[in-house]
């Protein structure tokens, strides 16, 4: 069985237009969260979100790509293009964007021209998004509504199958990076980043080459997800930059957010190879049903992919040194991962540092799991557990070592928890290589 690690690291969030801006952000505990711009809110309960902010789908796309592709690909276009850059697999060259293309696709940055890595053309790609391209597709039945008004009619775009499609992005992905391997996209709700990343770490393990590109992507932020999510009584109603806040006493819900991240994972000897900056490894991967209902969690089930993901990396309670957690800021939510912790470490629980980035991010859906697999490494590789922020009034049934504040540690190997709708469980487990 191959070794798997992590070489790369691309991200878009509301903390920031790349994966270090991001983690920046995360690292001094700032919010990303403020009030939500795309649409008239006056008359919704549900005021903010974790919007992206001066993001340019120009740096990797045409204007023609930008208008026939849903944002949750623009995002995964450029997750994927900073991981890949990130990981050494393209370097930039100072050819004219006019010029005849190489014999791998280019990508246009900044003005000049990408050349992909000829390793990267037996490549995989894996991406998950829980909504898919749901802004398109309430764009284009605003204008079926609109034609029925004015009794004017009005075509649909002839590329709303196709760019609203979950695969696009992982699809779309291959095309522009050139990647004539694997291609599979994931719909597993707030998990599919996780999941994205622990079928890579499968499929690397048991024998395929790579390098793999995984993770998650969501561009939710329209009227339809966030009228959705709220008469659902998941998101919250305070309308402040504090209303994400897992585990305090006084959080009603969370806060829909956008954004994408993306890994490069490959074989370790590989990696080693080509002189890979190496962030970290995975080791162990929990995928568990819970069986019980369609919105509401199982702390069981939680808790059983927690160990199953603890025991493939070979793992005990004590050998945890830090859990990213899942921490949506929803009471039943926060509730149940709480107990989950406890009943897969037992004692041990209340000792390990435990923190929740989507105080910070929002819930980026499919992308959030992959965005904190990717923090969990940062963790691992800098020594670094990021806070919690908002956590004022802690819940007295959320009574684990939640930390507030940034601090400096060693930490050799870490979890990192994703749970979504349909009790869909996805756990991840590093170590620092």
């Amino acid at each position: 069985m191959k070794r798997v690690v992590v070489t790369g690291i691309g991200a878009v969030s509301s903390l920031g237009n790349s994966f270090h801006e991001s983690w920046t952000s995360v690292k001094k505990g700032l919010s990303g969260i403020a009030p939500l711009t795309r649409f008239d809110v006056t008359p919704m309960k549900w005021k903010m979100s974790g919007e992206l902010k001066g993001f340019d789908a120009g740096l990797h796309l045409s204007q023609k790509e930008i208008t026939h592709l849903d944002p949750f690909i623009h995002y995964a276009v450029a997750a994927s293009f900073m991981a890949a850059e990130d990981a050494g697999l393209v370097s930039l060259s100072s050819v004219n964007s006019q010029q005849s293309n190489p014999p791998l696709p280019p990508f246009s940055k900044g003005g000049r021209r990408g050349i992909i890595n000829s390793e990267i053309s037996s490549a995989g790609v894996i991406i998950g998004s829980s909504r898919g391209g749901i802004t398109t597709i309430e764009r284009e039945l605003e204008k079926i509504y609109a034609s029925r008004i004015t009794h004017h009619a009005s075509r649909l775009s002839p590329y709303l199958m196709p760019s609203t499609s979950i695969n696009m992005a992982s699809s779309y992905v291959a095309q522009k990076l050139g990647i004539r391997g694997y291609c599979l996209g994931i719909s597993n709700a707030c998990s599919s980043g996780a999941n994205a990343i622990g079928e890579a770490y499968r499929l690397i393990k048991s024998g395929y080459d790579g390098p793999v590109f995984a993770g998650g992507t969501e561009a939710p932020i329209c009227r339809l997800c966030v009228e959705g999510y709220g008469v659902s009584g998941a998101l919250s109603k305070r309308n402040d930059v504090s209303a994400s806040r897992p585990f305090d006493k006084t959080r009603d819900g969370f806060v829909l957010a956008e954004g994408a991240s993306v890994v490069v994972m490959e074989d370790y000897e590989a990696a080693l190879k080509r002189g890979a900056k190496i962030y970290g490894e995975i080791i162990g991967y929990g995928n568990t049903t819970d069986a019980f209902h369609q919105t509401r969690p199982s702390a069981e089930g939680e808790a059983r992919a927690i160990r199953l993901a603890m025991e493939e990396g070979g793992l005990s309670s004590e050998n945890v040194d830090y859990i990213n957690a899942h921490g949506t800021s929803t009471p039943l939510g926060d509730k149940a991962e709480t107990e989950a912790i406890k009943l897969a470490l037992g004692k041990r629980a209340y000792e390990i540092p435990i923190s929740s980035v989507k105080s910070m991010t929002g819930h980026m859906l499919a992308a959030s799991g992959a965005f904190e697999a990717a923090v969990t490494l940062m963790s691992i590789y800098e020594g670094v557990i990021p806070p919690t922020i908002n956590l004022k009034t802690r819940d007295p049934e959320c009574d684990l070592n939640y930390i507030t504040e940034t601090r400096k540690a060693e930490i050799k190997t870490a979890i990192s928890n994703s749970f979504g709708f349909g009790g869909v469980n996805a756990v991840l487990v590093f170590k620092r290589v």
